[in-house]
């Protein structure tokens, strides 16, 4: 079963409110929690829980990271 997120709902996924980071893109809601580059407060000027649709192609990877990253939900907004 695939667990649902509104943005409110991601938004908690900072690694602040709870611990674990989660970000958006495309609709599918990612783990980065794991990942050393989101170690710190943020990832090149962006923070988890927050879609990142727009963002990650500007990104010099682009989405060629995805693959690599957990699944972990849907954005539903």
């Amino acid at each position: 079963m695939t667990k649902t997120f509104t943005k409110t709902q991601l938004a908690q996924y900072n690694g602040k409110i709870k611990p674990q980071k989660y970000v958006a893109i495309d609709s599918i809601v990612y783990d980065v929690t794991q990942v050393d580059a989101w170690a710190g407060a943020n990832h090149h000027g962006q923070v988890a829980g927050n879609d990142l649709s727009e963002i990650i192609l500007k990104a010099p990877h682009k989405k060629t990271v995805l693959a690599k990253l957990p699944v972990v939900g849907k954005l539903t907004e």
